[in-house]
């Protein structure tokens, strides 16, 4: 089987990727080892998307489509810090509709699924699985765990951080452990949160979130040291409602349990390069960072995009596999990655136990910004369009 593109992996950032080439004069495969499940109840993994990359999924025709009942726009969000410092952003204030979109990761899911299922230049190979790759000048081979083997001009990971093709192409990725788990679990709320979102820094307790979610509902993140996760993870579900009030200062009230708590490592993973001949990567098998950004699919999202717009454009005799084209994808998504990367993991060492000596220095910084209008700005003008 013959392509010019394989993509291996059907998550959010593969599927984009595959949307976003759907008027591409290439032939596409895109390899998935399972359908994604469309549960009714509530998803508790849920993404804070920027209106950038609304605009982008707009593009796709993919937003127009999600249920509007299942989705909330950020009006404002309050971050708090330790000992009193405190900042705040909101969209009025910064001339825009919202700050972000808090939508669950199964809805985006579903409607791309749905989307790149009926696209004429793509062939979705579900249920497969990868199990040998071939990298050469002269092109690459993918060999399916059937026997299959499908033949690229170019291969595309985008099968998460800890991708398989990330390691059969021979790119090691360095791991670093928060020793922390990210605890996540949607509540009902007593009190309405008219599309406010809430950040706390606890320097022993990690970093919690509150997102808005349509009703009085919000979806909680918790990245919290491990000891403390795994105490969360073993709560009842009244006692776990009353942690989670307490330690967001009762700001909705009472809580009830909607979605069983979850949790996983968080960690940080640099790849030293996002490509290689007739290789590249997106998403989480290029880069992950702390969820404490909120900005880790946003990013997934951009690599899609930038990477489909280099292809698509490309000039009729250029390989699309070829190195110095991959190189041009790579160089326009590097600065962001590492301006998001370094800022969000000097933000968990800065908040940290191990930076007690700093609380006044770093909630000065806070209630600060606070007052400057012209930073507030830069900044949401920044989260707006990454």
């Amino acid at each position: 089987m013959d392509f010019d593109i394989v993509i291996v992996g059907g998550g959010l950032a593969g599927l984009a990727l595959a949307a976003g080439l759907r008027r591409a004069k290439l032939s596409l495969a895109l390899v998935e080892g399972r359908a994604p499940a469309f549960a009714a109840e509530w998803d508790s993994r849920v993404y804070a998307i920027s209106p950038a990359n609304a605009a982008f999924l707009d593009g796709l025709g993919a937003w127009r489509h999600m249920d509007a009942a299942r989705m909330e726009a950020v009006h404002s969000m309050e971050i708090h810090g330790d000992e009193g410092g405190r900042l705040e952003f909101s969209a009025y204030e910064s001339g825009v509709s919202e700050l972000a979109w808090i939508i669950e990761s199964s809805l985006m899911q579903r409607e791309l699924w749905e989307s790149v299922k009926r696209q004429g230049n793509l062939d979705l190979l579900c249920p497969a699985r990868p199990q040998a790759l071939s990298l050469a000048p002269e092109g690459a081979r993918l060999t399916l765990d059937d026997g299959r083997q499908l033949n690229a001009r170019l291969i595309v990971g985008a099968d998460g951080a800890e991708s398989w093709t990330r390691a059969a192409a021979g790119i090691d990725a360095r791991f670093d452990p928060y020793d922390q788990l990210g605890v996540v679990a949607n509540f009902a709320t007593e009190l309405p949160h008219h599309g406010t979102a809430w950040q706390w820094f606890r320097c022993r307790e990690g970093v919690l979130a509150w997102l808005p979610l349509p009703g009085n509902r919000i979806s909680m993140v918790w990245s919290a040291p491990e000891e403390l996760g795994r105490e969360l993870l073993a709560l009842d579900a009244a006692a776990l409602c009353a942690r989670v009030a307490a330690a967001g200062d009762y700001k909705l009230g009472a809580l009830e349990l909607i979605t069983p708590a979850a949790g996983f490592p968080l960690r940080l993973m640099r790849a030293p390069r996002a490509v290689a001949p007739r290789l590249a990567l997106i998403g989480d098998a290029a880069h992950t960072i702390h969820p404490l950004s909120g900005h880790g699919i946003n990013l997934g999202f951009q690599d899609a995009r930038v990477l489909a717009e280099v292809l698509a454009a490309r000039p009729a005799h250029i390989d699309c596999g070829d190195f110095a084209l991959l190189r041009g994808y790579e160089r326009a998504r590097k600065e962001d990655v590492v301006t998001l990367q370094t800022m969000t993991d000097s933000l968990h060492d800065l908040f940290g136990p191990s930076a007690g000596s700093l609380t006044r220095l770093r909630n000065f910084g806070l209630n600060l910004t606070n007052t400057l209008p012209v930073v507030k700005s830069l900044l949401v003008r920044y989260a707006l369009a990454s």
